[in-house]
């Protein structure tokens, strides 16, 4: 999908800001409020844009994190797609290199966060899973700051961000039918939600869109002390995710690039920087599941 400059700067205010109105936008960019309308639409219609909220993972107690690096017995994306059922996995994808399939699972401690584990190893398709158990994140492009503490949530706020995070843009007549609520009530308790930092509405853009076409996961294994070599990685623009393991590797992270070429020379000069003492990756081939 091609886009002009108009349309980025659309797609990096909804980024910021995924419920922004389409009046400001059309103030920000210089078109009218249809214009800007029909352009925002076209992109959510296309699929190369979404609007979810993102939200932040101490509401359901998901404090420890895994990056589970799967092999298969025939095809993959049966696999991948049966992964993707799971709630604990909000990422999940095909990929090309040592595994066939790449996920991110979510758990509210490490005996559940092995439980998980254990169910993936059990899945029909599944030859065997490499973990590596997040100590820290580092860098990560869909972050929050950490919510309010005396914010008290009850079953109709979970089910306010469940339906944000299917479609971040709902109207709040929408909203508060789906939950049992007036329109008025509705916004009053969405917008309490997100001004106490639980959830952030945002645009979620294929890296495609932004002529970022290639995403690969790498992980590294470090000499020494690792904080400089943290300290550059997370600075660069390209570097969207950065995390500390314990496992086979000291850091996972991701990268993007334009091309497969593009993201080559990104990983050689990864790997000629002081500190690192190996580097895997992988390409990041499709998609299969992104629910934060």
């Amino acid at each position: 999908m091609d886009l002009d400059r108009t349309d980025l700067e659309i797609v990096r205010h909804l980024q910021a800001d995924g419920r922004m109105t389409f009046e400001t936008i059309a103030q920000r960019v210089g078109l009218s409020r249809p214009a800007t309308r029909t352009r925002a639409q076209r992109l959510l219609t296309s699929g190369a844009v979404r609007i979810v909220a993102i939200v932040h993972p101490a509401v359901k107690g998901l404090t420890a994190i895994a990056h589970a690096s799967i092999r298969v017995d025939g095809p993959a994306r049966p696999v991948a797609q049966s992964i993707a059922e799971l709630a604990e996995a909000p990422f999940v994808t095909l990929t090309v290199g040592g595994h066939a399939v790449v996920a991110e699972v979510r758990a509210p401690d490490f005996g559940a966060l092995a439980t998980s584990i254990e169910r993936l190893r059990s899945m029909p398709g599944v030859r065997g899973v490499d973990t590596l158990v997040y100590t820290r994140v580092l860098k990560d492009s869909t972050a929050l700051s950490e919510p309010r503490g005396d914010l008290q949530m009850d079953e109709i706020d979970h089910r306010i961000l469940a339906e944000l995070q299917a479609d971040g843009r709902i109207a709040f007549a929408d909203l508060g039918e789906r939950v049992g609520l007036s329109p008025g009530a509705a916004r009053v308790r969405a917008l309490r939600l997100l001004e106490a930092g639980v959830a952030r509405v945002v645009a979620l853009v294929r890296p495609d869109v932004l002529g970022m076409g290639q995403l690969c996961g790498f992980a590294l294994t470090v000499e020494g002390d690792a904080a400089p070599l943290v300290e550059q990685l997370s600075s660069w623009e390209r570097v969207s995710y950065l995390a500390a393991c314990m496992g086979r590797a000291d850091l996972v992270g991701t990268v993007a690039g334009e091309s497969l070429p593009d993201v080559i020379t990104l990983l050689e000069r990864v790997r000629a920087m002081k500190g690192v003492r190996e580097l895997t990756s992988w390409v990041h081939a499709e998609l299969v599941k992104e629910r934060y």
